[in-house]
């Protein structure tokens, strides 16, 4: 969760210039004044009680998808402190279940945490032919974690998670998700990811990187050797799934990124799923392998048991996120459609 900034640095004001960097790198975020938003030492703007009738709500907004926000109503807030590295809130809604949000993003809600998760994890998982060892970076929530376990042939899951109170407040206020850290198979490890894979080389044959704002502008991320980390942690037919951001606001950074790991991947492509909560009600995902002919069709399918108990992921979902709006696929891949 917000790795790519934590992984960066510890100091938050580095990790504000950051994101001006993002705004005045891309046209349209340029027009983002960085003092319309609280320093990241301050979130008294997160929550917000209305006068009429007494209520609390929980209020999102940031320079990411300036010019709207979302609120939930709160029932109670259950923890609210900052860890070593970012603001960490958990709050009970009164319609979308537990909430957990960093540095006043929401991560997940209970109500639809699962089609991220399940997308996230079983795409890459299920685009694999017999995956064995698979690598979380970020994911602290443990909802990446619960999904993996569901497939009987991984033999190792290990998680490089750099801010433990995720876990540790995950652990107490968000078991339905957390409980993926209950898998014998599962290896926590508390540091930076990328200095892990970097120290594992061609160890894994699926890496899974669960953040928030992994994608940007080039004087952030095409500067750094995380994706080639990645690759060079990936095993020969390996597939690493980063989150995407979202086609409705940000084609012009997934564009460029999808762009820069071209040269490193033997494919890269890009799907999405549809989760209320989060900005736009939409979310993407990177998908690019080293070998292989792609990860549009799934080379396994789940166990009718474990089909069950999903609630996004299919086999017909698998290949119908990669189908993209017109607007989407000329923006991202130069299609002529």
């Amino acid at each position: 969760m917000h790795w790519l900034i934590r992984w960066l640095t510890n100091s938050s004001l580095l990790a504000w210039t950051i994101l001006f960097c993002l705004s005045a790198a891309t046209s349209s975020f340029s027009t983002t004044n960085m003092a319309d938003f609280p320093p990241p030492k301050d979130y008294s703007h997160l929550i917000f009680e209305t006068k009429q009738d007494n209520t609390k709500w929980f209020h999102e907004r940031g320079p990411l998808w300036q010019g709207q926000a979302f609120s939930l109503q709160i029932k109670e807030v259950l923890y609210h402190q900052k860890s070593l590295f970012q603001d960490v809130l958990v709050f009970d809604s009164e319609h979308h279940g537990k909430v957990l949000v960093l540095d006043g993003v929401i991560q997940c809600t209970e109500r639809d945490e699962f089609s991220y998760q399940e997308m996230m994890a079983h795409i890459p998982l299920y685009a694999h032919p017999d995956p064995k060892k698979v690598l979380v970076i970020g994911g602290g929530d443990g909802g990446v974690l619960r999904e993996i376990a569901r497939h009987p042939g991984v033999e190792e899951i290990v998680i490089c998670e750099l801010d433990k109170d995720v876990i540790d407040v995950s652990k107490k206020y968000l078991p339905f998700m957390a409980k993926g850290f209950d898998d014998p198979r599962v290896k926590v490890n508390i540091m930076d990811g990328a200095k892990f894979m970097e120290e594992n080389q061609s160890s894994f044959d699926v890496i899974i990187t669960d953040s928030s704002d992994p994608v940007g502008p080039a004087c952030v991320l095409f500067e750094t050797p995380f994706y080639k980390a990645m690759h060079g942690s990936l095993r020969e037919g390996g597939i690493i799934c980063t989150q995407g951001e979202c086609v409705w606001l940000h084609v012009n950074l997934i564009q460029p990124l999808v762009k820069a790991i071209t040269s490193l991947f033997t494919t890269v492509e890009y799907a999405y799923c549809t989760i209320p909560s989060y900005p736009s009600g939409q979310i993407g995902f990177i998908i690019a392998s080293k070998g292989g002919k792609g990860c549009k069709v799934p080379t396994r399918t789940p166990e009718a048991s474990v089909q069950k108990e999903l609630r996004y992921y299919t086999p017909d979902i698998h290949q119908a996120s990669f189908v993209l709006p017109a607007f989407a696929e000329r923006a991202i891949f130069g299609s002529d459609r």
